[in-house]
């Protein structure tokens, strides 16, 4: 299959090639057709498939031809839960959109609210934005949408889980009900879906891999640690297998804040980067990450949702975090658009609970392997998984208190939990991956 079998136009198939791409991936092939006859569509699809150009495609398309947008006014809408997701997006709809007559812009919080004003003013075809600064033009009279066609929820579920439920229900009843509505995300759960049935019509749906699994093209590990000694076991990993390019994650701002400092004084260039941080600061982390003027980018969930890094090699979930899902979009930041990737966590035993319910997630357990020197002297308890792939306690289910009891268990694979010789096996991990086919992004 081709991007012309999928009825593009030549501008847009002129745009897309060159980007790089030339096949679609199979989020693309399905929900491009549907979009451009359209149909209301609800789609999954793991992150890093190719998502963005799944809805970016059509939508332009779609708007290609009509009357241009009248002042002040918009044609299309996209809502993105983060600052650093809209302008990703952004990005994708001006490089697809570069040889077509269409006007788009994107606002977020957290920048000057002036040059957005005047952005908007003579109207754009697309607009995308964050609900919070959405809201705020709107209430100033700059953004109506009495023209609206289009309405766009990228990464839907996290913009409903973020607290954004209430600015999403003033946004719905200020647009036309006569319009076409995409939701985009990587996982929908059921409370998730329920909802989006006030908001879309007769949707088509598209799920083209089990809900909330995670990629195959990344390997993943968890290293068990005590709390205290994972600062030292990651600048261990850093220097022992010569990483040049790492995401972390945190669970809070001040541990962000906090382990940068720790990989500063350690001699690991590295940068926070979090919803505290000026729009500017985060933007510079992020370059400077990209052109590997530092060596570690530490961040928070916020930033799960809106990085896209080329060949990311390795993400390193430092703390857990509590809502499961988040842990298939903080690892769907390596092994993107066909390169493989690695995902390491490292786990204290006050971490169990929030372990078990990842491997409950994802149907998959996790393989543990202790570094020597970083042994736990509190385990993390190890889960086994059912026949039906769903991982059941085996020990203590909160971690706490549990003395190890000589050495760790191979895993269900034959891989050992330690080496035991005082040697491990390198990953590798200074290379940025071996790209595959690219699925337009």
């Amino acid at each position: 299959m081709t991007f012309a079998s999928l009825g593009l136009s030549d501008s847009l198939l002129r745009a897309i090639a060159e980007q790089g791409y030339d096949t679609p991936s199979p989020v693309q092939a399905k929900a491009i057709p549907l979009v451009l006859a359209g149909r209301d569509l609800m789609a999954a699809a793991q992150t890093g498939t190719g998502k963005t150009a799944a809805f970016t495609l059509p939508l332009l398309q779609r708007l290609d031809g009509g009357q241009p947008a009248a002042r002040g006014r918009c044609r299309a809408l996209v809502l993105a839960p983060t600052r650093e997701l809209a302008a990703q997006v952004h990005e994708n709809i001006r490089n697809y959109g570069r040889h077509l007559r269409l006007r788009s812009a994107v606002v977020f919080g957290g920048v000057n609210i002036n040059p957005q004003i005047s952005r908007l003013r003579d109207g754009v075809d697309v607009l995308v934005a964050t609900p919070g600064r959405l809201l705020d033009l709107h209430g100033q009279g700059v953004v109506k949408f009495d023209d609206l066609e289009i309405l766009v929820f990228d990464e839907a579920d996290r913009m409903l889980d973020m607290g954004f439920i209430h600015d999403i229900r003033r946004i719905v009843r200020l647009i036309p009900e006569q319009r076409q509505t995409l939701m985009f995300s990587a996982t929908f759960s059921r409370e998730i879906r329920e909802l989006s049935g006030g908001y879309l019509r007769d949707p088509a749906q598209v799920e083209v891999s089990p809900a909330n699994a995670t990629a195959d093209t990344v390997e993943q590990w968890v290293y068990p640690v005590d709390k205290q000694r994972k600062a030292a076991l990651l600048c261990h990993l850093v220097n022992e297998e010569r990483w040049e390019q790492v995401l972390v994650f945190t669970r809070t701002k001040h541990g962000a804040n906090k382990l940068s400092q720790q990989l500063e004084k350690a001699g690991i260039r590295a940068a926070p980067i979090h919803g505290n941080k000026s729009q500017n600061a985060r933007t510079r982390a992020l370059g400077d990450f990209k052109s590997g003027r530092i060596q570690a980018l530490v961040a928070t969930d916020i930033a799960a949702r809106g990085l896209d890094i080329d060949q990311l090699p390795q993400v390193v979930n430092f703390d857990l975090p509590n809502i499961a899902e988040d842990y298939v979009h903080r690892i769907g930041r390596t092994g993107r658009a066909g390169a493989s990737g690695r995902a390491y966590s490292l786990v204290s035993a006050d971490e169990a609970d929030f372990l078990a319910g990842i491997e409950r997630l994802i149907r998959k357990r996790l393989p543990r392997e202790e570094i020597p020197g970083f042994e736990a002297e509190h385990v993390v308890p190890e889960g086994r998984v059912s026949p039906a792939g769903r991982p059941r306690s085996n020990g203590n289910g909160n971690g706490n208190g549990q003395r190890r009891q000589g050495a760790p268990r191979g895993d269900a694979a034959g891989r050992p939990g330690g080496e035991g010789n005082g040697r491990r096996r390198r990953r590798g991990g200074q290379g940025r991956g071996a790209a595959g086919p690219r699925p337009a992004r």
